[in-house]
Order: C-alpha cells, then structure tokens, then sequence
C-alpha cells in the first residue's frame, strides 16, 4: 500500500481497526515503552476483536506492515525529538472537536496499562541498580495525570472538588497547551529506565 494511512482508508482492513486517533495513541504507548514488544502482542490491541473478519494472506501482511509502518514513524519522531502529537490531535472547548485528542490520548493510556508489567520490571532493575527513581516516578505520575485529565475532562471535572471544578475548567486550555511537552516527558523517562533492561535495541534519547 502506498502509505501508512491507507490502513485506515482500506474498505476491508478498516473495520478490522480501532478508530485512527485511538490506534495510533496504543501504537504511541508501544513506541515509548522502555522495552518494545513484539509485534504479535501489540497489534491485536489496536484490531477490533469482536467482529468475525476473513482477509487475504495479502491484506494480512498489508494490516501488518501498516501497523509497523506507524511504529516506525513514532520512533523516528521520538530519535528526532519532533512533535509526537498527531496534527489533528487539538483541544477545543467542544467535546465533538476535541474528540480526536481524546481517543489518542485514551489509545496511549491504554498502551500504557497493557505494557505495565514492561514498566514495572524497568523499574525493578534501575532500584536493584541503585537508581534512585522516586523522582523520575513523580515525574511519571505528572504524565499519566495529565494524560487522564484531557482524555476525558468530563470526568476529570465531574471527580474534581466543588471548589476546584472551575479552576479545572478554566486551566484545561493550559494543560492542553502543555502536552507535547509532557509527551517528551514520558519518552525521556522511559528512556532513562530503558538503559536498565538488558538487550535494549532502541533508545530514543539524543546522546
């Protein structure tokens, strides 16, 4: 297929996948993991597993070779140190406009909770490596925080006290504001945990 995209576009192979902004979230999670998994542990996450889909060998491998082609892309983002938010990931104050935003931001939290076992064993080696990681898990804890509140500041809202639900309304524009920032913030820190799992193939930090 011509391009990366097209998975998306593709009569057949489209209902077989999540909705793009949600997909290509999942695929971010992967690309940041401080261990990438193999492809046939992460793909079925971003496949619609309810339907029942018949597909060629052909259409198959182009499903698979679409899917790494978006890993591929997020990794090189990620070497390069450009912008990881899809173009078409904007905030708005309507919930109809900002909804692209939300399903990847909820595709990468849910990228994340699949590869938290990956997270948990970096974080296991760097405390045996005498690492001091609590401040790289505050850092962490920032992330994932901010990543929830704009995946869905309905609920953010609804949770927040009485007292701090406007404040919340009307710092949601800023928080958003600071996402790419906070998504550079969540690939240095996989990155700093990734120096201690054995076998690393990929780093995404500059040296």
């Amino acid at each position: 297929m011509p391009h990366a995209t097209s998975i998306f576009e593709h009569p057949v192979l489209s209902p077989m996948l999540a909705s793009r902004p949600y997909a290509e979230g999942v695929i971010f999670a992967v690309a940041s993991a401080p261990e990438i998994p193999m492809p046939e542990e992460w793909m079925p996450w971003v496949i619609d597993q309810t339907g029942s889909h018949s597909i060629s060998k052909a259409q198959a491998d182009d499903l698979a070779d679409g899917l790494m082609k978006l890993l591929r892309d997020a990794l090189d983002a990620m070497r390069k140190q450009a912008a990881l938010l899809p173009v078409y990931c904007k905030w708005s104050e309507k919930s109809a406009d900002r909804r692209a935003l939300c399903d990847w931001l909820k595709g990468l939290l849910t990228g994340h909770q699949q590869l938290e076992k990956v997270w948990q064993r970096a974080w296991h080696e760097g405390g045996e490596q005498g690492s001091d990681l609590s401040e790289l898990a505050e850092r962490l804890t920032r992330c994932l925080k901010l990543f929830s509140t704009l995946a869905e500041p309905e609920q953010a809202l609804a949770n927040a006290p009485d007292a701090q639900r406007s404040v919340l309304q009307d710092g949601l524009p800023k928080l958003s504001a600071s996402l790419p920032a906070m998504l550079q913030e969540y690939v240095a820190i996989s990155g700093e945990l990734a120096g201690h799992l054995p076998n690393q193939f990929e780093t995404f930090q500059s040296n």
